[in-house]
């Protein structure tokens, strides 16, 4: 896929997550089939660029390119200035939030909040554009506000006219947080009005439901975010079925077993050992949800205070289900019926 200047693996785009969007998420998701990930957050609060935190969040060393990262803030001169840094140390694509729909951003009407705000959007949008004029600038929104102002069309257009490049929808309002299903049809009529890439999110949970969104829309790829949590090949299988229209199988539990490894060994080299350790904590639960035996053993493993042990748990939690006789596999099996059934 051709996409702002770079030639992508896929269609198929990493959702910029809050706490789950990290350096060893984002170069997982990519080697399992993921043709961009696009960073968490970072603010565009100059006073906190020195921060562990925002370090940690602008850091892709080693990360393959293109590197995308997502600046978040209400100020247009703040904003300019947080994409000027992180082009200035490597981003290649700046996207700008205008679609988390948390009350802490939205409280400084930064995210999703900013669509109330027409003109304002305008700002920020030429000022960030006219800031790296050699870095494309892609954006991040949702159909509106509430269930009765759905202004995704005007800021598409916005958008188009200040010169970014692509965009994203996710297909709820802010109002709607992730509660109810996402819809479709305002990303459909976005897709009519504008010449710009429009990128589809929400709800994409299965091969199945890919193709729909694809079809119903007309958008020129997806962005997938909690579906992946736990099911990093989730992107491998939605690649294989747009391409060939058949399912791979489930990864057997020895593959599992190690992609969690790998996985962990990269979040407690990339945070340390007690950040680390919390941060795994999450991750574990995602892997391991909907399987015989998980709630008991994640509540033993929030007891686990180092690396070790964590992996030694994960080994012997895996060697049970390997020893059931492919109990995991069956597992996968019926929770992607299940999704089929929900996208049918």
């Amino acid at each position: 896929m051709q996409y702002v200047g770079f030639t992508l693996r896929n269609n198929l785009f990493v959702a910029p997550m809050a706490g789950v969007t990290d350096r060893p998420f984002r170069m997982l998701c990519k080697r399992m089939g993921a043709g961009l990930a696009v960073s968490e957050m970072v603010t565009s609060n100059s006073l906190l660029y020195g921060s562990a935190k925002t370090r940690r969040r602008a850091d892709h060393a080693g990360e393959p390119g293109p590197i995308a990262v997502q600046i978040a803030g209400a100020d247009p001169a703040m904003l300019a200035e947080a994409a000027r840094y992180n082009a200035e140390r490597g981003a290649q694509i700046i996207d700008i939030n205008m679609g988390c729909p948390a009350k802490k951003i939205c409280n400084v009407m930064a995210g999703s909040a900013l669509m109330q705000d027409e003109a304002l959007v305008a700002r920020i949008l030429d000022a960030v554009v006219c800031s790296v004029p050699d870095t494309p600038v892609t954006l991040k929104i949702r159909t509106g506000w509430n269930r009765s102002n759905k202004n995704a069309v005007a800021i598409a257009r916005i958008a188009e006219d200040c010169g970014v490049r692509a965009l994203a929808i996710h297909g709820r309002t802010r109002a709607d947080q992730y509660m109810g299903e996402a819809e479709y049809d305002s990303i459909a009529e976005v897709v009519r009005q504008v010449g710009i890439p429009v990128i589809a999110n929400g709800d994409i949970h299965s091969p199945e439901k890919a193709r729909y969104v694809l079809d119903h829309t007309g958008a020129d790829g997806l962005m997938i975010g909690r579906a992946a949590q736990g099911r990093p090949w989730i992107f491998r299988e939605i690649e294989h079925f747009l391409s060939t229209g058949e399912h791979l199988p489930a990864p057997p539990v020895s593959e599992i077993h190690q992609i969690c490894r790998v996985h962990l060994a990269d979040i407690h080299a990339f945070y340390g050992v007690e950040t680390g350790v919390k941060i795994a904590r999450k991750h574990i639960g995602w892997y391991t949800r909907g399987l015989a035996g998980s709630s008991a053993f994640r509540r033993a493993m929030n007891q686990l205070g180092d690396p070790d042990a964590q992996g030694a748990a994960i080994d012997e939690f895996f060697g049970r289900l390997a020893e059931a006789g492919g109990s995991f596999d069956r597992a996968m099996n019926e929770t992607t019926e299940t999704l089929r059934e929900l996208a049918a």
